[in-house]
C-alpha cells in the first residue's frame, strides 16, 4: 500500500459571480492576488499600466492617457493600457503592484469609489476617472485629495495592501483612513480625528472616516503608513 503525502493546494478560484462578465480565474489570494482573464474575440479590457504579466500572442495593446490633472498631481500613472483579442479568445494575466488581495465586482450601471492606487482592470464600458474630494475630505493614500470613480456596466477588478474585507454598512461606521480600499456611491462620509490633538500626534491613530447611510465598504488588513512606521525601527543608523 502506497501513501501519498502530498497536499493539494488550490491554485485558482474560478469566479461565476455574474454570467454577464468575462470568464476569469483568481490565484495567489489573499497575499499576492493574480487574475487571468479570458478575453473574447473583439472585446477590450482596460488595465492599469505595468500590471500585465502574461498574454496570448493574439492579444494587442494600445496605451492611452487617463485621469487628467488628478493623476498628475497624485503621482499615479496617467496612462492606461487597452488590450483586445483578435480573431479568437485570448488570455491575459494581470498582476497588481502591491502585495495583497484582489477583488472582482460586476457593475450594473453602478458607481464605486476606490483609493487612488486600487484600480487594476475593467471592461471597456466601465469609465475610470479621478475625482476631486475637496480639501476637507482628502484622505486616501495618506490624505490624498483625489480618489478613483469607476462607473458604468462591466467587470471591475481592484486590489489592496493586505487582504480585503467587505463590510455592509447600514447606519454609521468608522474606518481608519489608511485601511480603506473603496466604497459604494450610496454612502456619505466625513473625515475627523479619532481623539484630541495629543492622540492625533502620539497615539499612532490619525484621521478616521465616518461613513453613514447604506452601502458597502471594502477595507484592507494592512496600512502602508503603519508598515512604514514599523519598518523604520529596522533602518540602519550611523
Amino acid at each position: 500500500m502506497s501513501t501519498d503525502n502530498s497536499q493539494e493546494t488550490p491554485q485558482n478560484n474560478t469566479s461565476s459571480a455574474d454570467p454577464r462578465g468575462f470568464k476569469f480565474e483568481m490565484a495567489g489570494q489573499p497575499d499576492y492576488g493574480f487574475v487571468t482573464v479570458h478575453l473574447p474575440a473583439g472585446e477590450k479590457l482596460k488595465v492599469e499600466a505595468s500590471a500585465m504579466a502574461t498574454m496570448d500572442t493574439n492579444i494587442r495593446m494600445k496605451t492611452k492617457m487617463r485621469g487628467g490633472l488628478g493623476r498628475l498631481i497624485t503621482g499615479e500613472n496617467v496612462f492606461i493600457n487597452e488590450f483586445s483579442a483578435e480573431n479568437f479568445t485570448g488570455e491575459i494575466g494581470i498582476a497588481p503592484g502591491a502585495p495583497g488581495d484582489l477583488r472582482h465586482l460586476y457593475l450594473d450601471n453602478d458607481t464605486i469609489y476606490l483609493q487612488n492606487s486600487a484600480f487594476v482592470a475593467c471592461g471597456f464600458d466601465v469609465e475610470i476617472e479621478s475625482k476631486w474630494q475637496g480639501l476637507t475630505k482628502g484622505f486616501f493614500s495618506g490624505e490624498n485629495l483625489f480618489l478613483i470613480r469607476a462607473m458604468g456596466t462591466g467587470d471591475l477588478w481592484f486590489n489592496s495592501y493586505g487582504a480585503i474585507i467587505e463590510i455592509d454598512v447600514t447606519e454609521d461606521y468608522v474606518v481608519d483612513t489608511g485601511n480603506i480600499v473603496g466604497f459604494t456611491s450610496g454612502l456619505e462620509y466625513k473625515v475627523s480625528k479619532v481623539g484630541g490633538y495629543k492622540s492625533l500626534f502620539f497615539s499612532g491613530e490619525g484621521f478616521v472616516c465616518r461613513f453613514s447611510g447604506q452601502g458597502k465598504v471594502w477595507i484592507q488588513t494592512r496600512s502602508t503608513a503603519a508598515f512604514v512606521s514599523w519598518a523604520n525601527w529596522f533602518r540602519p543608523s550611523k
